[in-house]
């Protein structure tokens, strides 16, 4: 209500469906071009998205809130976050095609971090969840990162380096041209 009514510009990330809750309030704020929002999209599998986020909206709560907010006149996208070599990463352009269906007209994607508060709690999480998984992800991270767990340069820190993060770009970058995000 503040930034509405003093004409402030705002960008808002979220994976909650309850953003339908200020839909007045955003696309007022649309209307003068001040607003964008991005819905994060992790996976559309419900399983995997129940195992990673058990208390955030379904994958498809959140596509229906995309096409709402859309719907409303609020310019929205996606945010494929947080990309997980080989539990995620295969349903990248499948993420990209429904947000496009939904309404997106932008996107962008980060890479799995671990940072060091992090980096225990997920290997717990993916041996518990997935064991026959969680090894070839951590090396897979572990390439992306030039052999560490996280890396906290800003230039990389979202995307990684290497040859793998160079592939997901590519394929990132390619669907984004052809759905005109």
């Amino acid at each position: 209500e503040v930034l509405a009514e003093c004409g402030h510009p705002l960008s808002i990330i979220t994976k909650s469906a309850l953003i339908e809750r200020d839909l007045d309030l955003l696309a007022q704020l649309a209307q003068d071009k001040l607003v964008q929002v991005f819905v994060s999209v992790t996976t559309l599998e419900a399983e995997v998205a129940r195992r990673m986020e058990p208390r955030a909206a379904s994958p498809r709560r959140r596509l229906q809130a995309m096409q709402r907010l859309n719907a409303a006149g609020i310019p929205c996208g996606v945010m494929v976050a947080p990309v997980i070599p080989f539990l995620t990463d295969a349903e990248l352009e499948n993420i990209l095609q429904a947000a496009h269906e939904h309404g997106a007209r932008s996107a962008g994607y980060t890479l799995l971090r671990l940072p060091y508060e992090l980096k225990d709690l997920f290997r717990d999480w993916l041996a518990v969840n997935y064991p026959l998984k969680a090894e070839h992800v951590i090396k897979r991270l572990r390439q992306m990162r030039g052999g560490r767990d996280n890396d906290s340069e800003f230039g990389s820190r979202f995307r990684g380096n290497g040859l793998f993060a160079d592939l997901l770009a590519q394929r990132f970058r390619k669907t984004c041209e052809r759905l005109e995000l």
